[in-house]
């Protein structure tokens, strides 16, 4: 009953959005990994999209002017992974704040000595857990290369939701720990041992910080080069097929 009122409220607050075809069609062209989905489903990502605009909050930092065509971006590629998860995966949390560009974040850190050292850590987002996903934008996404902030930091709100952010999401009842971690943890050790090695890797070094990391880089490449992932951690790639039910290589 609550979860059916809740998407009835989504849905009146969406059809208050009014969003065009030409819109739409500009916001996918420049995200080329959403060619991959079947009309069916980008129709569905369109709706789930909407609702996604529609009962969040939004903010921009700096002077950052919010348009349609910038919301528009963000929530597709925001509800690209739960498509067949649904919007309550993103519960708990309603604020989105917005950047012209990457941003800095006070920082604490304590050294070897004990003293406690203050520093601005240059960032391109970060999700904060029950609060607000900061988010970094680029009219130009060539200016950032391979990344997607958006797939990247949501991915984060995912690991959240059942805890603290250890690169292990709430799984389904047809997937097990044992398998996630006999799939995540030889193939981030291998990752780690070849970053620490100075090999080019096949996805980003970031994502030897921590199994987070690991898990939050790992989405990224999941949606937008698959093939990439499969090749390098098949199991990886299996487990991560399971937790958002979707498979980018059978389009």
């Amino acid at each position: 009953m609550i979860e059916a009122f809740r998407a009835w409220r989504r849905q009146r607050a969406a059809a208050k959005i009014a969003i065009s075809a030409e819109q739409w069609q500009t916001a996918e062209y420049a995200l080329p990994f959403l060619d991959r989905l079947s009309d069916d489903e980008r129709r569905r990502l369109r709706e789930l999209a909407r609702q996604f605009i529609a009962t969040k909050e939004w903010d921009g930092a700096q002077g950052l002017e919010l348009t349609a065509a910038l919301q528009i971006s963000i929530a597709l590629q925001a509800c690209l992974p739960i498509l067949n998860l649904g919007l309550d995966w993103y519960r708990g949390w309603i604020s989105i704040i917005i950047y012209p560009g990457d941003f800095l974040i006070p920082r604490q850190m304590i050294g070897a000595d004990g003293v406690v050292h203050e520093y601005d850590d240059a960032v391109l987002g970060e999700a904060w857990e029950g609060g607000p996903v900061l988010l970094s934008w680029f009219d130009n996404l060539n200016e950032i290369g391979d990344v997607s902030i958006v797939i990247h930091e949501f991915a984060h709100k995912l690991d959240m939701l059942n805890g603290e952010v250890d690169g292990m999401p709430a799984l389904h009842d047809n997937m097990t720990r044992d398998a996630w971690i006999a799939a995540f943890a030889p193939a981030y050790e291998n990752f780690c041992r070849r970053v620490d090695a100075g090999e080019e890797t096949p996805i980003d070094p970031y994502a030897a910080e921590h199994p987070g990391e690991f898990f939050a880089v790992g989405s990224e490449v999941f949606f937008e080069a698959p093939e990439v992932l499969r090749d390098a951690y098949p199991a990886v790639y299996e487990q991560l097929r399971l937790f958002y039910r979707q498979d980018p290589l059978q389009h």
